[in-house]
């Protein structure tokens, strides 16, 4: 299976459509056809249906579309860094940040870099710590901002030194809304939306001393952005970090820290004994730069 082949099979994917796909990667429609066919042959498997309407993949076709992805930005990566080996400072760094406080000092840090190097460019992937981590191991990912829990033995890390509180985000005319903290015991009677991620959604419903079944939980988060307008809708109390929510305040919601106090801290993550390119080895370098002033 040739690199060439997955990303033929990516552009037919994208445009559902075999001639435009064509057109596209400037090759014929019997040459691309023939491509996909050979590709389905060499699986085992039907990845797309053809109809009078254009392309749609099959189940497998979307998983190998997903896994294709991955290989193609992968080996894109890899051309790049041996570009930047015989360039100035150059290239693009990647980089995952989940909402915390301490993306403010990241965004700051990024700019000073950005200043320093203004060649180098910066692809940023906002999505929850596992989905991060997850490409992160998968290399696509160089640089990551995650909060606390995370099992760093795979990373190098640093953390910083701002402290994000546990609390539940309500509407202003909520009946706990005039409370100055909350024991969650106190909300667990309210339609209650809940972090996805595993080890947090866990440590909640320790602190609600509930089970899963026994509370109304009408969605489920990774980021905070849109679940800020639900909770002004009135679907739901949202256990969330401060400094997510300082991202996405609004004049119309409280937030209440819950009772005893529960805290956590962001952290600066990259893979442990990992060969970077150039660019990003310096950008770690000003990571651990800031690790020395933050000490």
């Amino acid at each position: 299976m040739e690199l060439r082949t997955l990303r033929y099979f990516l552009a037919a994917a994208q445009e559902e459509n075999i001639t435009r796909a064509a057109d596209i990667l400037h090759v014929t429609q019997p040459t691309l056809s023939r491509q996909m066919m050979d590709l389905e042959k060499e699986l085992g498997t039907t990845l797309m249906l053809r109809g009078k309407n254009g392309l749609t993949l099959t189940d497998d076709g979307i998983f190998f579309k997903q896994r294709a992805g991955e290989i193609v930005e992968l080996a894109d990566r890899l051309g790049q860094a041996f570009i930047e080996r015989n360039a100035d400072v150059s290239g693009v760094i990647s980089i995952g940040a989940t909402e915390a406080i301490g993306s403010r000092l990241f965004a700051k840090l990024i700019k000073q870099f950005s200043e320093k190097y203004p060649l180098v460019q910066f692809n940023l992937y906002n999505e929850m710590a596992d989905y991060i981590k997850d490409r992160m191991d998968k290399g696509l990912i160089d640089v990551g901002l995650l909060l606390e829990p995370i099992d760093t033995s795979k990373y190098d890390f640093i953390r910083l030194f701002q402290k994000e509180t546990w609390g539940v985000l309500m509407r202003e005319d909520h009946p706990l809304a005039g409370r100055e903290s909350i024991i969650p015991d106190e909300i667990a009677e309210y339609p209650l939306i809940l972090p996805l991620r595993e080890r947090v959604r866990a440590e909640i419903l320790n602190w609600l001393k509930r089970e899963e079944k026994d509370l109304n939980i009408p969605l489920s988060y990774t980021l905070l952005s849109n679940v800020v307008l639900l909770v002004q809708e009135g679907l739901g109390c949202a256990f969330c970090l401060d400094g997510a929510l300082a991202i996405h305040s609004s004049p119309h919601l409280r937030f209440i820290p819950i009772r005893p106090e529960h805290t956590t801290r962001s952290v600066l993550v990259w893979k442990k004994n990992h060969l970077f390119s150039p660019t990003t080895s310096l950008f770690i370098r000003e990571i651990n730069m800031l690790r020395a002033r933050l000490e």
